[in-house]
């Protein structure tokens, strides 16, 4: 397969039916900070949109809880990250999922350690938190957890995927016991051939859990390099390298649609591949994001 070819935003291409497929059901992030700058979610988005609500580490619980009622009372399905190491007890996991249920309505949550270096309570994995049997108990109806396409070196450390691996394997055996519908949801990565690669690789380890591929909306070129680089974005990120080897393409805005239309194209002749729907990271402004979207839609 080939490269993520980041193609510069000019004009609206024509719309592929395979593309168009894929990106039915897909899913964007926000932060509170960041949802606090749009209007009207409502305006930019098709109903029924999920919207993931990244928890930030220093960003109060009473910040979270309103940004995801906001989006539910929009008419959204609202999924706040739950991350675990910046969670001090089990009293606080409880009184936090309440709130999302109770006061905000949410039925959904994205289960994940959550990359702090200092861990402030008991809970050191997603793992950890699907143990406590709360999210069930709460009544949560749909729990993702995440996948790393090119592994992760926090979990990781000595190289490989054999604990992230493991950890994949317990959750599939966690999905069979709860009533809660599952997912993975990925970090975003730029090559086609390795995400293909990995998706095939847990199929055949036995892992049946649809794939929720993360992609970095229209962006920067220095911009995406530099999320890339804190998020940890390993092998793939020499294809953003080699461009910003051209000074002239540093500030010319770039989206995923080739990256996109590989897959599509892949999951077209593949219908029963893992890769399923598509998460978007709108590193480049929510609008931007929900704009392309709508483009290819």
């Amino acid at each position: 397969m080939a490269l993520f070819n980041l193609r510069p935003t000019k004009g609206t291409a024509p719309k592929s039916d395979a593309l168009a497929a894929l990106l039915d059901g897909a899913s964007l992030e926000v932060m509170p900070r960041t949802a606090a700058k749009i209007d009207s979610f409502a305006e930019i988005l098709p109903a029924g949109t999920r919207v993931y609500v990244a928890h930030i580490e220093g960003t109060p619980i009473d910040e979270m809880v309103a940004t995801v009622k906001r989006l539910t009372d929009e008419g959204f399905a609202a999924m706040p990250h739950v991350p675990g190491r910046i969670i001090d007890s089990r009293a606080t996991l409880e009184t936090w999922l309440k709130r999302y249920r109770e006061e905000a309505g949410a039925e959904q949550a994205l289960v994940l350690a959550g990359g702090v270096p200092t861990v402030a309570g008991e809970f050191t994995s997603a793992i950890d938190l699907l143990k406590t049997g709360l999210f069930d108990q709460l009544g949560f109806k749909r729990l993702h957890v995440a996948g790393h396409p090119e592994g992760n070196k926090d979990i990781d450390p000595a190289g490989g995927t054999k604990v992230v691996d493991e950890a994949l394997m317990w959750k599939q055996g966690f999905s069979q016991q709860t009533d809660a519908e599952m997912a993975i949801a990925t970090q975003f990565a730029f090559e086609s051939g390795p995400i293909i690669a990995w998706a095939e690789r847990l199929a055949a380890m036995g892992i049946t859990l649809p794939i929720h591929l993360g992609v970095a909306g229209p962006t920067k070129l220095q911009t995406l390099i530099k999320f890339a680089i804190a998020c940890g974005v390993g092998p793939s990120l020499s294809v953003l390298q080699k461009r910003a080897m051209d000074l002239t393409k540093l500030l010319v805005p770039f989206e995923p649609t080739d990256l996109l239309t590989e897959i599509a194209a892949y999951r077209a002749t593949n219908p029963d591949s893992l890769l399923q729907k598509v998460h978007l990271f709108p590193l480049g402004g929510i609008k931007t994001s929900a704009e392309w979207l709508g483009e290819h839609k």
